[in-house]
């Protein structure tokens, strides 16, 4: 990434500059397009351009300081359980959490340096971090999000070597809507705005898709899902790209035995309500699959 202009699009489309990024659009998907600011019911929703501005601005900086860098990987605990945190306490869902409220259950530990028989903290699946130094056995990293320099055991990163992030989709929660965006010559293009259905904190089997920068780890065809509480088959979701944990980006889900895709739902864009995904509509879910590769877009999800 490099440093550009800050490009702020407004209601009709003309765009004021000042310091920072500069953003302009340039549709490759146009279905389903919502527009810079719209009403949902009585509220008034936007897109946040200058919040994206700013995260892309920081993001620069993060990637500009960086060597090389890493997708955290602990995908259903493939990579073992991690250790008990320091002032672990369990939350609604009686699962174990840190301090800072991130859930044990396919977490990633981080260590301070100098004491590597607790935790201080977890970090979720698929996040981005980079590579300061490593070992045998650790990899001192750093994130986009919190200060300080932690290690993390080996077997938790999956090494991206130096790649340059220039696809972005942005997965606004406060708004429920989605954006793409990809690296220009000297501009961000704004490839796609569209609405989404975000999850929702309610337990035991619903929770909120979690906010961070992750890397998009896997895509299904096809995502199978449980019905709630893990017994037999609850349905299928088109599309589907994994960014952390169990949560996808995919399209409108079809409710088992129903075999049909359905292209668009009345739901999308309205609450939160999914398990920890991100809905789209259908095609738009394909056209996230299709456009952004695995370990080199990155998904920020943020309020």
């Amino acid at each position: 990434m490099k440093r550009g202009f800050y490009l702020i699009p407004v209601l009709v489309g003309v765009a004021v500059m000042t310091e920072g990024v500069k953003i302009e659009k340039d549709l490759k998907y146009d279905r389903h397009t919502l527009e810079d600011a719209y009403t949902y019911k009585t509220t008034e929703r936007a897109f946040q351009w200058e919040k994206i501005a700013g995260k892309i601005d920081s993001l620069i900086t993060f990637e500009n300081a960086a060597k090389e860098f890493a997708a955290l990987s602990n995908y259903k605990n493939r990579n073992g359980v991690a250790p008990l945190a320091d002032s672990a306490s369990r939350d609604a869902y009686r699962a174990i959490q840190d301090k800072y409220g991130v859930k044990r259950d396919q977490s990633i530990p981080l260590y301070c340096p100098g004491n590597l028989e607790i935790p201080e903290r977890y970090e979720r699946d698929g996040a981005l971090v980079s590579v300061i130094k490593d070992t045998a056995d650790y990899l001192m990293v750093e994130s986009p999000l919190f200060s300080g320099q932690w290690l993390v055991p080996a077997k938790y990163a999956e090494r991206l070597g130096g790649v340059d992030f220039r696809k972005l989709i942005f997965v606004d929660r406060t708004n429920q809507n989605i954006a793409t965006l990809e690296q220009g010559d000297s501009t961000w293009l704004v490839r796609s705005m569209n609405p989404a259905t975000t999850g929702v904190q309610r337990p035991p089997f619903k929770r909120e898709t979690p906010l961070g920068i992750y890397v998009i780890r896997t895509k299904l065809r096809s995502m199978a899902y449980l019905r709630d509480g893990g017994k037999g088959l609850g349905g299928h979701a088109p599309w589907a790209s994994r960014f952390t944990g169990g949560a996808y980006i995919h399209g409108v889900p079809t409710a088992y035995p129903k075999t049909v895709q359905y292209e668009f739902s009345w739901s999308l864009g309205t609450v939160p309500s999914s398990h920890m995904c991100v809905r789209n509509a259908t095609s738009h879910a394909q056209f996230v699959y299709d456009w952004a590769p695995v370990g080199e877009a990155l998904v920020i999800v943020f309020d």
